[in-house]
């Protein structure tokens, strides 16, 4: 069965006495990418503190969209906003969590993990320029796999996306063809293929279409049984999509050479990186109306940060590290502020 995460509303039984008297209800909206964690990280922080997360998965577009009207405490976004869209909006910007992005695949006899792409068939693929399974360019990359003379159906996201801004720009790092023709970016004009909305919608696709290939966060793929795929690194490398991967390729991230932290971190050089890793990023509005939900955005990343680095190990995620944590909670006291000038975080 299609275990498809779905909107999230979390709503964990609680006795009276655990109920806090001041529990609020915070809303967010924005990236699939990060869903699968926050769901993880809602329901544990409803049971121990009574307040309720709600965080619709509608894809970056769409969470962009929301805070910039103002109908929710908090976005989240794949594709870092750049400084001008910031200032214009009045938004600040923080990562949240690390993750990757992984190719695929619905081939028969093909199991997770066995065949191997480079970034330059990956984008032949989706330019429509290799379209069967056995083309030589996949040969060459798998010699002892039985590649089937199938057609390869492609799937890509239908909405504006932040997975798809993180694999177009990948995609436009290493290959010329790419970057000349399609570009990067949350939605793009895609030569071929399908389009399923959220990476919940590719998943389903994938799944369900044979001969298929797509993208999605690699939660989704362990959560959805599918396989994915090794990809050669910058380095030249094979290399499997792990956590450790995805720290890897962000071990060495400046989070300052970007406006608002918002560093992209794909095709990273590095022995064991993962060549299409990306944070994942939160956007608030500097001036709150609501200080008292402002604080409640806060109060939830701040104990994520704190209390939840297991639960997003076991969905293979990659947690922030300290120093940037601490980094994240000093431009919160200096940037978050009620209409009246006072500091909503302290």
């Amino acid at each position: 069965m299609f275990k498809a995460f779905k909107q999230l509303s979390v709503g964990v039984a609680l006795t009276a006495a655990a109920l806090s008297a001041h529990a609020i209800d915070i809303t967010g909206a924005g990236a699939s990418f990060p869903y699968p964690v926050y769901a993880k990280w809602a329901a544990q922080y409803h049971q121990e503190t009574g307040n309720r997360i709600n965080y619709q998965s509608i894809g970056s577009g769409g969470g962009q969209q929301q805070i910039i009207a103002k109908t929710v405490d908090f976005a989240g976004s794949d594709d870092p906003m750049t400084a001008k869209a910031l200032e214009e909006n009045n938004l600040l910007q923080f990562p949240a969590i690390i993750g990757g992005v992984v190719p695929v695949i619905n081939v028969d006899g093909i199991k997770p993990g066995e065949l191997k792409l480079s970034g330059e068939v990956l984008a032949d693929i989706y330019l429509n320029k290799v379209t069967k399974w056995d083309d030589a360019a996949i040969k060459a990359l798998n010699p002892d796999l039985n590649l089937p003379g199938a057609s390869i159906v492609v799937v890509h996201r239908s909405d504006g996306s932040g997975t798809t801004f993180n694999w177009t720009n990948y995609l436009s790092k290493v290959s010329a063809g790419w970057k000349d023709t399609v570009g990067e970016g949350k939605a793009v004009k895609w030569p071929v293929g399908q389009g399923g909305k959220g990476n919940e919608g590719v998943a389903a696709y994938v799944r369900q279409l044979k001969n298929s290939i797509g993208y999605v966060e690699y939660a989704y793929a362990k959560q959805n049984e599918l396989a994915w795929t090794q990809l050669q690194n910058r380095d030249g490398n094979f290399v499997q999509p792990s956590q450790d991967t995805f720290g890897a390729a962000a071990a060495n991230a400046d989070w300052n050479s970007a406006p608002g932290m918002g560093v992209v971190l794909t095709n990273e050089p590095g022995a064991d990186s993962w060549p299409i890793t990306a944070a994942s990023f939160i956007l608030m509005h500097k001036s709150q109306s609501k200080p008292e939900n402002g604080k409640g955005v806060l109060d939830f990343f701040t104990w994520a940060f704190k209390n939840g680095g297991k639960m997003a190990a076991e969905l293979d995620y990659v947690p922030m590290p300290e120093n940037v944590v601490s980094q994240i909670d000093g431009i919160w006291k200096t940037e978050i502020k009620a209409e009246d000038g006072k500091a909503v975080w302290q």
